[in-house]
């Protein structure tokens, strides 16, 4: 690991100054000033020489409110200074938010859980094994305009949704996927105040630069996560099919939720969310999937339209033709499973 400096923001502006020192076209991954939190991500990437800020921000103390899950308005917020296993933890979340409590139970260790913060599992970054050892030069993520070096290299956990000739990896993470499939907003601020945007729009996929991942402006942080407050919420859950079944990353997922009402035939959709993991660039949306669902009854051949729209742009490359298969079944699956749900 690099030499760095380290220091301890005492409130969010201290913070937001700290970070903002830099050149102000430099993308957030890449600024010589990084925020930290619970470290899970940023303090291995620095092991491996892949980021190598100058200094380190800590702001795990500087917003009393991010720890917290309190009711604001319409929505309920999660701050996003709270842990995985806090969120997870919370009666609120298991009741009515299950897939938010299932894609945090499911995404890590307990140890992990313990450490990582809200706000920094959604920014985490892929696990591409040739972004994440620079022994590799092709990687445009680490080093914009090198090349790819996964199209021609093992592509077996690679994506297949929102890819580009610049860049295949993965998102990786899980939260983010619920979050996504429950029309969230996420609360940011920084040096040009705060706002709030859908959670949807935070990240970008690669096209022709992979190094810009997120929406965020130099200097920003998020500090929390605006979830509706309605009946459907209860109606929801997550799936995530991995190698193996503890501690892995998913090679499928699949977070659903669904407005539902009684028909002569059975369960109809009123309105379907639903947000794909493991298979694509970035937390996915998948809208095609959706509007062959509302309005339709919800059994298997419905499910399997759906699952048929959701992959019909897919782009398997190499090792991962498999995953335009599973992730179809993954997303049926998880169909089936949340209309059967006692809400």
């Amino acid at each position: 690991m690099r030499p760095f400096l380290y220091q301890r923001a005492g409130n969010l502006a201290d913070a937001v100054d700290a970070a903002s020192q830099g050149p102000s076209r430099v993308p957030p991954t890449m600024a010589a000033a990084q925020y930290l939190a619970g470290g899970t991500t940023i303090l291995d990437l620095m092991k491996l020489d892949v980021m190598r800020p100058e200094v380190l921000v800590d702001i795990s103390r500087v917003d009393p409110a991010g720890m917290r899950i309190e009711p604001r308005g319409d929505a309920l917020v999660l701050g996003a200074f709270m842990t995985m296993a806090q969120a997870a933890d919370h009666p609120e979340i298991k009741h009515n938010y299950p897939v938010i409590a299932q894609s945090l139970d499911l995404a890590a260790s307990p140890q992990l859980r313990n450490m990582a913060t809200l706000g920094g599992n959604v920014l985490q970054r892929t696990r591409c094994s040739y972004f994440r050892d620079p022994s590799f030069g092709a990687c445009n993520k680490r080093e914009p305009g090198s090349g790819c070096a996964a199209l021609d290299g093992v592509s077996r956990k690679h994506a297949v949704l929102g890819v580009s000739e610049n860049c295949i990896a993965t998102y990786p993470g899980d939260f983010a996927q619920a979050l996504v499939a429950l029309d969230a907003g996420v609360e940011i601020v920084g040096p040009g105040g705060a706002r709030i945007i859908p959670f949807e729009a935070l990240h970008r996929e690669p096209g022709d630069t992979p190094h810009l991942e997120t929406t965020l402006l130099p200097g920003e942080i998020i500090i929390g996560f605006r979830l509706p407050v309605a009946p459907w919420t209860r109606r929801s859950l997550y799936l995530k099919i991995r190698d193996r079944q503890s501690y892995e990353f998913a090679l499928a997922s699949a977070a659903v939720v669904l407005d539902l009402h009684s028909g002569p035939q059975g369960a109809v959709v009123n309105a379907a969310r639903i947000a794909l993991g493991g298979v694509a660039s970035k937390p996915w949306r998948a809208r095609e999937a959706e509007a062959e669902l509302n309005g339709s009854k919800l059994d298997r051949a419905a499910a399997q339209r759906a699952a048929d729209a959701a992959f019909a742009g897919a782009r398997p490359q190499g090792d991962n033709q498999y995953k335009r298969e599973l992730g179809k079944r993954t997303l049926v699956r998880a169909l089936l499973q949340a209309a059967q749900l006692s809400v």
